[in-house]
């Protein structure tokens, strides 16, 4: 009997010890239902916001290895295998060759850039055209029988050539008639004032050659009035005696680009220019050695 009293009442010790325990977690469990129902702003907005969606893997999705087979199992056309080169877009190449790499050559100035060759300079002009000669019949003694060329001074002194004459008319009475210069004479009056102002030039005709001034009639006795009769045929213009009478300037444009033409010259320009070489080539052909160089 002693026995199984102890045994009751140590039964009913336990028992009371766990009697608080499961209290405890019952208040526990109360507690934590009261607190989700007094919170419904917390329960509303974590049940109205959407739950964000995971991220899209980006690991390939796997075929069924049914569909796998399926998909090696096509053929694939022999067009794309073998296309027909004609049916290709024609495209430049984008590869380079590489070029065989070359020893670092020294650091020095950089070298200049090949010089071209002078290219000689076309002027088909100069030559007479089909069916014209350079030699023309001599037109005056003091004259060649080329064109637009004169004898040389010394020539002309050993020949007894001492006078040039020229047929001049006058714009008042316009009465004709036989003007004659001394060669000597006149041609030192040129010379000298080619030689005093050429540098002052500028490879340009002064206005005493564009607007010369024209000698006196012999018969009206008007200054400035005698003009020099000027042939219309180009090769028999009497330049030596315009020359010395310093009446280049009554010719046209055209008549001295004619006589630049047959001398080799730049024909080409303003008449102030042309009427400049004109003056020289004359003056170089009478005196090769004197300072008429162009």
């Amino acid at each position: 009997m002693e026995s199984n009293d102890k045994k009751i009442s140590f039964k009913r010790k336990s028992s009371n010890n766990r009697e608080p325990d499961f209290r405890k977690r019952e208040e526990m469990d109360l507690g934590l239902s009261l607190n989700t129902r007094h919170d419904p702003i917390s329960s509303s907005s974590s049940s109205s916001s959407p739950s964000p969606s995971p991220p899209p893997s980006s690991s390939p999705q796997l075929l069924p290895s049914h569909q796998e087979s399926e998909l090696l199992q096509i053929e694939t056309p022999p067009e794309t295998l073998f296309p027909n080169p004609s049916l290709l877009p024609i495209s430049p190449a984008t590869t380079t060759p590489h070029a065989p790499s070359l020893p670092a050559s020294p650091a020095g100035p950089p070298r200049p850039p090949p010089l071209r060759p002078p290219r000689a300079r076309r002027n088909p002009t100069q030559a007479p055209r089909d069916g014209k000669s350079e030699h023309v019949p001599q037109p005056f003694p003091w004259a060649t029988n080329r064109r637009a060329t004169v004898h040389s001074l010394n020539t002309l002194l050993s020949n007894n050539i001492e006078t040039i004459t020229g047929t001049v008319q006058c714009k008042r009475c316009e009465k004709q008639y036989e003007m004659e210069f001394n060669l000597q004479e006149q041609f030192r009056i040129v010379g000298k004032y080619i030689a005093e102002n050429k540098h002052s030039m500028h490879d340009r005709a002064p206005a005493r050659w564009m607007n010369p001034k024209l000698p006196k009639c012999e018969y009206c006795e008007q200054d400035n009035c005698v003009k020099p009769v000027i042939s219309d045929k180009k090769k028999s213009i009497n330049w030596l005696f315009l020359l010395l009478g310093e009446m280049l300037g009554c010719c046209t444009l055209d008549q001295l680009k004619y006589f630049c033409k047959h001398t080799k010259n730049h024909r080409t320009g303003a008449k102030d220019r042309v009427l400049y070489l004109t003056y020289l080539e004359l003056c170089k052909q009478l005196h090769p050695d004197g300072p008429f160089d162009l």
